[in-house]
């Protein structure tokens, strides 16, 4: 059919309303017509009745209609782009020419006069979005230089206006939509030209409303199919939930969210006005919140991490499982790029970096962080450079300020405290809780690192019964948090009381739940605690030696038996910590905790326990065993662990008080040297 009067069958199918098929083959016609019109001006009178036509802005399918309307100009473009490469290829003179004869520059201001006052600016934005992106997408540089930058700044200019207008919600997601093809197509100077007062809240609503994640309404569908057969549990692919979930993931904004999310991490860093940051960062918070109740009402958050396997049904576990994760984390990493600027600002911005609004900020930071903590934990969901960075710096923010501190731990004190919870998603809220209460008694009043802190820990401390991973990882947050609390200077008092049972409880989980290294890094921090220049020295000046004693004389009836790999063990193995294993046994772990001390013990100790040390380390009777200890014994000698007082103690007890012959035995072939050691001169060269 000729192009004019196709021209004309299209104008006239654009103003009724078509099924499906019939729709496509007008969108198809339209970017044939675009593709291959010579005359600029039905170019034009084509864009101009494509804007206003009911067979497209009537069908109300959302932003189907503008991503359609993107694509047009996209397609388009790219076919004049080739048309004319083809063209140019042609040296066969009058030889017939691809497509309408248009040089990129004549059609693109052909096409762009068609953006009139008959439509919206949004709607010029979708259009000039797809152009920009058809000339220049994949470094294809079809325009002219000037002309690049006209568009450039044509788009930025409508993008503006169409965010001061405010046509409604469907013309501020179609703003975000074109936004974010777009973006990556702006040179710095127009990307800093946007009005990002404007474009914040609606990204901000693009992400967590209807046309992003719908503030995670879908788990209440889901809720309601969840079905549960004794133990196991069961969410069926077939059932309209999931349906409802692949619809989500198939939407336009859900298939760009990490580019969405990067332009509203911009709108956030670059918004002129603080309170409109501020109001972003409330609203994603409130969206966290609703996240995690839905999660919280749901069967599925009954399933522990270390449990899919054992709890969910294979229908489950193999297809609509995944899914959900995916979506999950997807929303986990848009909410947290956005936090990343929000915090970063904060920083920065004087009104948002004072003493009042900084608190708030960090706080608030935390409690999304919060709510979106069971899913960062999930199989190390958590482990990326933006979810460090915003955790880090807001506890980092908030330890500034101890009535702050008191008030958040206060508002997410678990509450069972002193309890171990059964449900899988209480005990991820209170590692969370533990987490970050170990980065905060700095600050805080005694008597609230005992109730807010202490006190929910010990039920971890105390645990016995099975050590999965969750576990663990409570079981080790617990004692960080305990021993951050012991090793503030003003948590004397508390300290002096706290120590014994700390001790025992240390005790009693080694070497069943805890491994040696665990227990060692442990008991070291107590010793440095209780020891000179900690005040506590000088109120207990006899608690470190008594602390030792209990150590030697449980050494003296522990199990000799080799260890078997713990929980942190495999973990720090599976993350390259640590080399080979080396062989231990109870027995030699403890006069190891023995050796880790000696470098914190006061001066008239010293001597003392390292003829001690030497003895608990000769009792060890097999040699294997023993090996590792004598070579730790050895490098706290000389590695510089000891200060220059201590050092100078260790040289004469080495050399002239017997601990070379307790360490090394009586008959030494090849003597070890310590530093700095003079040698026989006898034996050494004069040259």
């Amino acid at each position: 059919m000729p192009a004019d009067r196709l021209l004309n069958t299209v104008l006239q199918l654009y103003q009724n309303v078509h099924d499906d098929r019939k729709t496509d083959q007008i969108i198809g016609s339209t970017v044939n017509l675009l593709a291959n019109l010579s005359n600029p001006l039905n170019l034009g009178v084509l864009t101009s009745q494509l804007l206003i036509a009911p067979a497209i802005w009537h069908r109300r399918e959302g932003l189907q209609t503008s991503l359609r309307i993107i694509s047009i100009y996209n397609s388009a473009a790219i076919r004049v782009r080739q048309n004319g490469l083809d063209n140019a290829k042609i040296k066969i003179p009058n030889a017939p020419r691809q497509g309408g004869g248009l040089s990129c520059d004549t059609w693109v201001r052909a096409v762009v006069k068609g953006a009139d006052e008959r439509s919206n600016r949004w709607q010029h934005l979708l259009v000039l979005t797809g152009i920009l992106m058809g000339m220049e997408g994949n470094d294809r540089k079809s325009l002219s230089r000037g002309l690049r930058n006209t568009l450039e700044e044509a788009v930025v200019t409508a993008a503006n206006l169409a965010l001061e207008s405010q046509d409604g919600s469907f013309a501020s997601a179609s703003i975000v939509l074109a936004l974010n093809y777009v973006f990556p197509f702006l040179s710095d100077l127009h990307q800093s030209a946007i009005n990002c007062n404007a474009l914040l809240p609606i990204a901000v609503l693009a992400i967590t409303g209807e046309d992003g994640f719908q503030d995670g309404r879908f788990l209440e569908d889901i809720r309601k199919d969840v079905r549960q057969h004794g133990q196991m549990v069961e969410w069926a692919p077939n059932t309209s939930s999931f349906q409802l979930l692949q619809s989500i993931e198939r939407k336009p904004l859900m298939g760009g969210m990490g580019p969405l999310s990067r332009l509203t991490a911009f709108a956030v860093t670059n918004a002129t006005d603080s309170a409109i940051v501020l109001e972003a960062q409330d609203c994603l918070l409130e969206f966290s919140q609703k996240l995690f109740q839905q999660w919280q009402r749901n069967p599925l958050s009954t399933v522990d991490a270390a449990d899919e396997t054992a709890r969910l049904e294979p229908n489950t576990l193999e297809a609509t499982w995944p899914v959900l994760w995916g979506t999950l984390k997807k929303t986990m990493y848009a909410t947290v790029a956005v936090m990343q600027a929000v915090i970063g600002r904060s920083l920065l911005d004087p009104r948002m970096r004072n003493d009042v609004t900084a608190p708030q900020v960090a706080t608030k930071s935390l409690h999304t962080l919060r709510f979106l903590f069971f899913i960062s934990s999930r199989h190390g969901a958590g482990a990326f450079q933006a979810y460090t960075f915003t955790y880090l710096t807001s506890l980092d923010i908030l330890a500034r300020f101890g009535d702050a501190c008191v008030s958040f731990l206060g508002e997410t004190k678990p509450p069972h405290a002193g309890a171990v919870p059964p449900s899988p998603l209480d005990r991820t809220l209170d590692l969370f809780y533990m987490n970050v209460s170990e980065h905060l008694p700095l600050n805080m009043p005694t008597e609230a690192c005992d109730s807010l802190i202490v006190r929910p820990a010990t039920a971890y401390l105390t645990h016995i019964g099975t050590m999965t991973a969750t576990m663990v990882e409570l079981f080790e947050a617990a004692h960080s948090a305990v021993l951050s609390v012991l090793s503030c200077p003003h948590n004397g008092p508390l300290t002096v009381s706290l120590v014994p049972f700390y001790i025992d409880a240390l005790f009693a989980s080694f070497p069943s739940q805890i491994s040696s290294r665990q227990f060692r890094v442990a008991f070291k921090t107590v010793m440095q605690i209780v020891s000179p220049p900690f005040p506590i020295s000088l109120m207990e000046p006899q608690l470190s030696e008594t602390l030792l004693e209990m150590v030697r004389f449980k050494a003296m009836d522990a199990s000799t038996t080799l260890l078997p790999q713990t929980q942190d063990v495999i973990a720090q193995s599976e993350k390259g910590l640590t080399t080979q294993q080396e062989p231990l046994s109870e027995q030699s772990s403890l006069v190891l905790t023995l050796i880790d001390s000696l470098p914190f013990l006061p001066l008239p100790l010293v001597e003392d326990w390292m003829t001690l040390t030497a003895q608990a380390m000769n009792e060890i009777s097999d040699p294997v065993m023993r090996q590792p200890v004598k070579d730790r014994f050895w490098e706290v000698l000389v590695s510089g662990e000891m200060d220059v007082e201590r050092a100078t103690i260790g040289v004469a007890w080495w050399t002239t008080k017997g601990g070379r012959e307790l360490v090394l035995g009586r008959v030494v072939q090849q003597v070890p040297m310590m530093s700095g050691a003079i040698m026989d001169e006898s034996k050494s060269s004069r040259l």
